[in-house]
């Protein structure tokens, strides 16, 4: 049976700093239709500062891929990982988000001695962890995780447009649009839906075709 035990991991209020390697951590994709959940952990040099860091959702996509390219190139060490949309079908998508996150954290090279998760849930983890409520916005190392997360994901999105244009995830990166909604229809659902997510299920959904029967 599956745990659940992170589910009622509370955020943490550490009143102490513990010496070592910080890594934040954030997600890119738990809301969108289609497409896998990306989780990233970064682990920030303090002699090498980014100037900018900001939660991913308020920067422009260009500045975004600006940042994604320095944190890669200043950072002591960072991972990107993610949940496919079969574990998110099988497991749930917060489920299937703290599996992404743990992954994360687990392909650090470097082993940090305390994760600062953004929200309010924390993965399983070996390491002290706290969790922060809008961290995206508020910790530089999370908010550079949120930054490669949303990047990396979008890349995954406007790569799938190229093989399905017809669907426009170039635009919309998976998210429920109109758009979106009036593919869906048109054309089915591809692998890479989640079937799970009830607008999917209602876009599928074809009632049995009606036959004539005698009194």
């Amino acid at each position: 049976m599956r745990s659940n035990k992170f589910l009622k991991a509370e955020q943490t209020h550490l009143v102490w700093d513990t010496p070592g390697l910080l890594a934040g951590v954030d997600e890119a994709g738990r809301g969108p239709l289609a497409g896998p959940v990306v989780a990233a952990a970064v682990i920030l040099d303090e002699r090498a500062p980014i100037k900018g860091l900001a939660d991913s959702k308020q920067l422009t996509a260009l500045r975004r891929e600006r940042l994604y390219d320095e944190i890669r190139a200043k950072a002591l060490c960072c991972s990107v990982a993610q949940a496919s949309v079969e574990e998110i079908d099988q497991l749930n998508i917060l489920h299937a988000t703290m599996l992404a996150m743990r992954r994360a954290v687990i392909g650090l090279r470097l082993k940090p001695a305390k994760v600062l998760v953004d929200g309010n849930r924390l993965p399983p983890l070996d390491v002290l962890a706290e969790a922060i409520v809008s961290g995206d916005a508020l910790v530089p190392s999370i908010s550079a995780a949120s930054i490669l997360a949303k990047v990396t994901r979008d890349r995954l999105l406007c790569e799938l447009h190229l093989q399905h244009p017809e669907y426009g995830f170039d635009r919309h990166k998976g998210y429920g649009t109109a758009q979106h909604m009036q593919a869906l229809r048109v054309h089915g659902a591809l692998a890479v839906h989640r079937r799970s997510f009830a607008p999917v299920a209602r876009a599928l959904f074809v009632p049995a075709p009606q036959t004539d029967t005698e009194p």
